[in-house]
């Protein structure tokens, strides 16, 4: 009788000691305190693979008991997240981290025809951040020297750093042009063919913001280049530090760079700028016409012309426009 006591003091014992144990790890892993990491920054899905990868890029550990605790309550789900991890114990930081999601937010735009250099200095400028950091890390994720995020509105946490911020718009802008490539190719494209799609794209936005036109701009391009001719337009020596300046004869003449394709045949050796999607819808599918030639009217529009004498014509009558502006003005 009093081994049968015995052994059931001795199994109550064991009982007990391993519900005090169960009780006890959740108590010491809330106190293990969660690393500081980046307190603003975007979770793209709620897969909860991918949640821990962002979390880890953004400079959390996250062990087994944490993601375990991601699941526990409710999988974040994409959007941006402000945390302040110093503010609660490691429990209620991953079990409540669906809870974190910031309404700060603001809307940020890129235009078609800017530069990294000019992008990243008005980000800086917009939401107070450091443009070399900007700058370094749009040159980290890039795969070409200018377009490869695209021209459009971003919605992004007012309180993003550097990182979380380019990180987000190279996101957003990757997102969309695998859409694109799968729409418009038959295989995925290499890195490039991509890169003469998004130069040829970025000459077409340099010229002309009108999505009618761009087609048209397009196929002068590909024919010219059919027909091994020099492109010779002046948008190809809007690059870099001469993004927004007139191109002037003088520097048509003077200029030696690959960009000028007025004395060298083929397409310059980057892309110019950034670019709109329409930019590169118009690179993929140019508009089926015999055209070589374009000339600005006086409507602020393009004749577009098959004929060196048409393209003579169209000269003449925008050159008389000008000189009428001219005699108004004085």
């Amino acid at each position: 009788m009093k081994k049968i006591l015995s052994d059931k003091y001795r199994h109550f014992v064991l009982y007990f000691e391993i519900f005090m144990l169960l009780l006890l790890i959740p108590l010491i892993y809330n106190f293990i305190p969660v690393n500081e990491g980046t307190k603003t920054f975007y979770i793209p899905s709620s897969n909860i693979d991918q949640v821990v990868k962002t979390l880890k890029s953004n400079g959390y550990e996250v062990t087994w008991m944490d993601k375990l605790m991601l699941r526990l309550r409710k999988t974040p789900s994409e959007g941006w997240y402000s945390v302040e991890p110093s503010e609660h114990g490691r429990f209620l930081f991953f079990q409540h981290l669906y809870k974190q999601k910031t309404n700060e937010l603001m809307d940020i735009v890129v235009y078609a025809g800017e530069t990294k250099n000019e992008l990243t200095a008005r980000l800086a400028n917009d939401m107070k951040l450091d443009q070399e950091k900007l700058l370094n890390i749009y040159k980290m994720l890039a795969h070409f020297e200018e377009a490869d995020i695209l021209a459009q509105r971003y919605t992004i946490a007012r309180k993003a750093d550097e990182n979380a911020t380019m990180q987000y718009i190279f996101l957003d802008s990757k997102r969309k042009l695998v859409k694109f490539t799968k729409e418009y190719f038959n295989e995925i494209p290499d890195v490039m063919e991509l890169k003469i799609i998004h130069i040829i794209a970025s000459i077409i936005q340099k010229e002309s913001n009108s999505i009618h036109e761009m087609p048209l701009i397009s196929s002068v391009i590909y024919n010219r280049l059919e027909k091994n001719m020099r492109l010779q337009m002046d948008s190809t020596l809007n690059y870099g530090p001469y993004a927004h300046t007139i191109v002037t004869p003088e520097r048509i003449k003077n200029e030696e760079s690959a960009y000028n394709t007025y004395k060298h045949k083929g397409l310059p050796p980057h892309p110019l700028s950034t670019v709109t999607l329409e930019a590169l819808k118009a690179a993929v599918k140019p508009a089926e016409s015999d055209y070589i030639f374009f000339m600005l009217n006086e409507t602020g529009t393009h004749n577009f012309t098959a004929t060196y004498d048409e393209h003579l014509e169209n000269i003449r009558a925008f050159r008389k426009y000008q000189k009428e502006i001219e005699k108004q003005s004085t």
